[in-house]
């Protein structure tokens, strides 16, 4: 093997470590936008539902109401800070024409999704946990499952990220980069179980509502804390597994390409 060959194949640490701790450093330079923000809207969110709402429902599936809408308020904010802190993140060096310089340096697609993703899924996993813990001033939970219930915050984090990740690479403006969060994510989160069990629904909305990705999402988020969701558990981790891996391949197709990228 040639030293040009082996130099291809090294995985160039420095510069994923480069990018990662710029996306982390604007994170922070933002954060009431990035933390704060989406943890005043959760303690809303549970004086609106789990107040108004809660005192006039006492369970669902054996859990108190209050505690069931916990996964659900957890994966709304996961799935639109996912998505708008990845593609942000790879659309802000398009608009200011660094993609470039960011696609002739030396690190591979590989390592700039790597790099991107990374920091837009640690970001949304550690806005994840702080929710969870702002639900614990408001109501008692119970995690039955918490290595599968991190597991899953990462992998969904991950997995929405690359779908920002997308997104950032397909918008053309800022105002695509909300188009698809605010008009198709946030309606199928609010339709896919969040706040209420899709067993409470007429036998035929049930049925169309199982054809909604994000059913299974916040399902499988909801069995590692009460062991039970709309779903079975396989189903849920085969339909993000599923849905990650058709994100890993279209950004693979989008860099072979240069979709986007080069013009």
């Amino acid at each position: 093997m040639t030293r040009q060959s082996s130099r291809a194949l090294a995985f160039n640490g420095y510069g994923v470590w480069a990018i990662y701790r710029f996306e982390m450093a604007r994170a922070l330079r933002t954060v009431w936008q990035s933390l704060v923000t989406p943890v005043i809207t959760t303690a809303l969110y549970f004086v609106v539902f789990g107040s108004a709402i809660g005192s006039r429902m006492t369970e669902i599936d054996g859990v108190p109401y209050g505690a069931f809408i916990v996964p659900g308020l957890i994966m709304l904010s996961l799935f639109t800070q996912s998505i708008f802190n990845a593609s942000f993140g790879i659309y802000f060096p398009k608009f200011t024409g660094t993609i470039y310089e960011l696609l002739s340096a030396p690190v591979s697609p590989l390592e700039i999704v790597i790099a991107y993703v990374g920091a837009a899924a640690t970001k949304s996993a550690v806005l994840g946990l702080v929710i969870l813990a702002t639900a614990a001033l408001f109501v008692p939970l119970r995690i039955l499952h918490p290595v599968e219930m991190l597991a899953f915050l990462i992998l969904i984090s991950t997995t929405f990220s690359l779908f920002g990740f997308i997104i950032g690479i397909w918008a053309d403006g800022f105002e695509q980069l909300q188009m698809i969060p605010m008009l198709v994510v946030t309606p199928l989160t609010f339709l896919g179980g969040s706040f209420y069990s899709i067993d409470m629904l007429p036998p035929v909305w049930r049925t169309i509502t199982l054809f909604n990705p994000v059913v299974y999402l916040i399902s499988g988020f909801r069995w590692t804390f009460y062991g039970s969701g709309d779903v079975g558990i396989g189903v849920s981790l085969a339909a993000t597994l599923g849905f990650l891996l058709v994100c890993l391949a279209v950004v693979g197709w989008m860099f072979r390409t240069g979709y986007r990228l080069k013009t």
